[in-house]
């Protein structure tokens, strides 16, 4: 509890992100998980993944780690893809847990809507003390969890007016970081919200050099909570 209050509190220091100076280290890297589930959006997870892993690999005190709802297994994404996912889901071993989206949560069928319906998983959910960022759709997931009620957001582009029929702000920015909550719009605004994650706790200048590996510009600019 102390590592994750630290984490917040630091992160909401507008000093220290301005000047760029690294809230992890590789005595307390960060730990991030990403949720996989049948039918997740492949770019949404793999996205973020790319850019975290791009990052530690660059020095950077990051530590990625694919887990499911519940137990080590393989997934097939919404297009087809399979991905081994080599961890269950524990809450307690991460600072960030991010939920990338499953195609429309009105969708009958669809990963996210499955996911949705699965009411032991959403309380669990509710329960998690960690950093919560939503990509895309899984802001939905978010928002059914209670995180999203009275709090600026945002997600896809198509699912902004569901979002705010359940008590969210919505924002119409490609990432929103309302502190613990951290949210995006659709599919690549994964990379802007990864890269985002990056200079909130690496610093601004490591961010810029995950961009010149990746070759990926940032578009807009973060809406932040401050």
């Amino acid at each position: 509890m102390e590592r994750r209050t630290f984490l917040q509190a630091s992160a909401l220091s507008t000093g220290l992100v301005a000047t760029g100076a690294p809230l992890a280290s590789a005595a307390s890297p960060l730990r991030v998980q990403i949720l996989l589930y049948e039918g997740v959006e492949e770019l949404d997870s793999i996205a973020p993944f790319d850019v975290l892993s791009i990052a530690a690999t660059m020095g950077g005190a990051i530590r990625t780690t694919l887990v499911s709802t519940n137990k080590p297994t393989m997934v097939t994404a919404s297009r087809g893809l399979r991905i081994e996912v080599p961890r269950g889901w524990s809450p307690q071993d991460a600072d960030v847990l991010i939920v990338p989206g499953g195609m429309r949560h009105d969708q009958p069928g669809s990963g996210m809507h499955r996911l949705l319906a699965d009411k032991a998983f959403i309380r669990r959910l509710a329960d998690v003390e960690a950093i919560m960022v939503g990509v895309c759709t899984g802001v939905m997931a978010l928002s059914a969890a209670g995180f999203t009620r009275g709090r600026p957001a945002t997600t896809h582009s198509d699912t902004k007016a569901a979002l705010a029929a359940q008590g969210a702000k919505v924002v119409n920015a490609r990432v929103v970081d309302d502190g613990d909550l951290v949210t995006c719009g659709g599919i690549t605004s994964g990379l802007d919200a990864a890269v985002w994650l990056v200079e909130r706790f690496l610093g601004a200048q490591f961010a810029n050099q995950v961009e010149t590996v990746l070759e990926y510009e940032r578009r807009g600019t973060v809406w932040r909570n401050s």
